[in-house]
C-alpha cells in the first residue's frame, strides 16, 4: 500500500496516510455523530456531535499508528529494517524491508502490536473512568469509552491466528519453532488467514442478506482482503524460498539490445517492431559505449510525430540516474522492492559501470514458473545459468 500523503518521520520511520484513510475517518465520524452519540447522550448541539466525532476518528488514526509503530520499533531492535509505516481504508501496515531472522525475534515483532492496543484500550478506559469520576461531560467520557473499546476489539481482531494478522504471525513463529521450516509455518499461517477470510465473507453476506445488516458488508470487504493477503504472502514467501541466495546473473537477459544516444527516434521506429527493437524500452549508450539512461516506446510516443526525425534518444531518455543499477553478483531478493517501485520496471546490470545485462519482472517471473528452479546451493535444474561475465 503506497503513501498519498508523507506526515515525515517518527521514531526515525517515515509515516504517511494513503487516500483510502478518508473512508474510515469518514465512516467513524458519521456512525459517532448520528449514531451513538446522540444516541448516549442527547441534547447537545449537532456542531458538539460532529466536532467530537471528527476528534474521536482522528485519535482512533493516532492509536492505529501506535500500533504500527510498536512493531516498526521491534523489528529494528531485532535487526529488521523498516521502509515506512502507512495509514489506510482497514488499520494500518508496517512495511519491513527483511523478514525476521529467527522464531523468537517473529513472536516479539508480531506480540507487541496487540499488547500496544490493549495498553492503549486501557489507558483510555482508565481516563474515561478518571473524567466520570471527575463528572466531566458525558459525551466526553463516552468519546473515551468508544475509544477503549475499539482499541481492545482491535488486540483481540488482530491476535486471531491466521495471517496476515498479528496473530497469523505468532502462529507462524510457532509453527516455525516446532518445524524449523520458515515456508512450510508461513503456509500454515496463510491456510489459516484464507479460512478466517472466507468465513468473514460468508457471514457478512449472510447477515445482509438474512439479516438486512447492512454492516456485513464490512465484514465481507474484510474478509475479502484477509484472502488476498494470505495469499500474497504465501506466494512471496515462495519466491524467497526459490529466489533465496540466487544472483542477478543467474535470471537477468545478458547483453541486451541497446539505442545509440545520438539516433534520432525516426531512425529508432524503423528498426521496429520486426527489426532487433522488439521490445518495450532499451539501454541507451553514448558513443564512448557507456550506458547514459533507458529509452522506452511510451517517450518516443509521447513526442509529436512531426519531431521525431529531428529529436535525438538522449533527449527523450531518462537518465541513467532515474534508473535502478545493480551488481551482477547482488541477490535478485534485495533489488526486486526496488525493481518493483521503478517506474521503468526494469534494472541496468552493471559491472564496474560496464553494461553486462538487464533484468525486468517478467525475468523474474519467468525464472519462478521454471520447473525446479533450484535454490543457491542446489543443483541447477531450471533454465541454463548466464555465462559469466569477464
Amino acid at each position: 500500500m503506497n503513501e498519498t500523503l508523507p506526515l515525515g518521520r517518527i521514531a526515525g520511520v517515515r509515516v504517511g496516510l494513503h487516500w483510502s484513510v478518508l473512508v474510515i475517518v469518514a465512516l467513524v465520524t458519521v456512525a459517532l455523530a448520528r449514531g451513538r452519540f446522540p444516541d448516549a447522550h442527547p441534547g447537545h448541539s449537532a456542531i458538539a456531535y460532529w466536532a467530537l466525532a471528527l476528534l474521536t476518528a482522528v485519535v482512533f488514526l493516532g492509536s492505529l499508528l501506535t500500533h504500527e509503530l510498536a512493531h516498526a520499533v521491534v523489528a529494528r531492535r531485532n535487526g529488521v529494517q523498516v521502509e515506512g509505516i502507512t495509514l489506510w481504508m482497514l488499520g494500518g501496515a508496517a512495511r519491513l524491508h527483511d523478514e525476521a531472522p529467527t522464531p523468537a525475534a517473529e513472536l516479539r515483532i508480531a506480540g507487541v502490536g496487540p499488547l500496544t492496543s490493549l495498553l492503549a484500550g486501557g489507558v483510555l478506559a482508565g481516563v474515561a473512568a478518571g473524567l466520570d469520576a471527575l463528572h466531566a461531560s458525558g459525551l466526553v467520557v463516552e468519546a473515551f469509552v468508544w475509544l477503549a473499546a475499539i482499541n481492545v476489539l482491535l488486540a483481540v481482531f488482530n491476535a486471531l491466528p491466521a495471517a496476515p494478522l498479528d496473530g497469523g504471525r505468532l502462529l507462524r513463529a510457532y509453527l516455525w519453532h516446532r518445524t524449523g521450516d520458515r515456508l512450510r509455518a508461513t503456509r500454515g499461517a496463510s491456510s489459516a488467514g484464507r479460512a478466517l477470510g472466507w468465513f468473514m465473507v460468508v457471514t457478512g453476506f449472510v447477515a445482509v442478506l438474512y439479516g438486512r445488516d447492512l454492516s456485513g458488508l464490512w465484514a465481507a470487504l474484510i474478509g475479502w482482503f484477509l484472502i488476498g493477503a494470505a495469499t500474497a504472502e504465501a506466494r512471496q514467501a515462495e519466491m524467497r524460498s526459490l529466489l533465496g541466495g540466487v544472483p542477478v546473473s543467474r535470471v537477468m537477459t545478458p547483453d541486451p539490445v541497446t539505442v545509440p544516444a545520438t539516433a534520432t527516434l525516426a531512425d529508432f521506429l524503423a528498426e521496429g517492431p520486426f527489426g532487433q527493437y522488439r521490445h518495450s524500452a532499451f539501454p541507451v549508450l553514448a558513443a564512448d559505449g557507456s550506458v547514459t539512461g533507458v529509452i522506452s516506446l511510451r517517450r518516443v510516443e509521447a513526442t509529436p510525430p512531426q519531431a521525431r526525425a529531428s529529436t535525438m534518444v538522449h533527449e527523450v531518455m531518462r537518465p541513467l540516474g532515474d534508473i535502478v543499477t545493480a551488481a551482477p553478483v547482488e541477490p535478485v531478493l534485495g533489488l526486486l522492492p526496488r525493481l518493483q517501485a521503478s517506474p521503468v520496471r526494469r534494472a541496468l546490470i552493471l559491472d564496474e559501470g560496464r553494461l553486462v545485462g538487464i533484468l525486468t519482472i517478467a525475468d523474474v517471473t519467468r525464472a519462478l514458473a521454471w520447473p525446479g528452479t533450484p535454490g543457491p546451493d542446489g543443483p541447477h535444474h531450471g533454465p541454463p545459468a548466464q555465462p559469466k561475465e569477464t
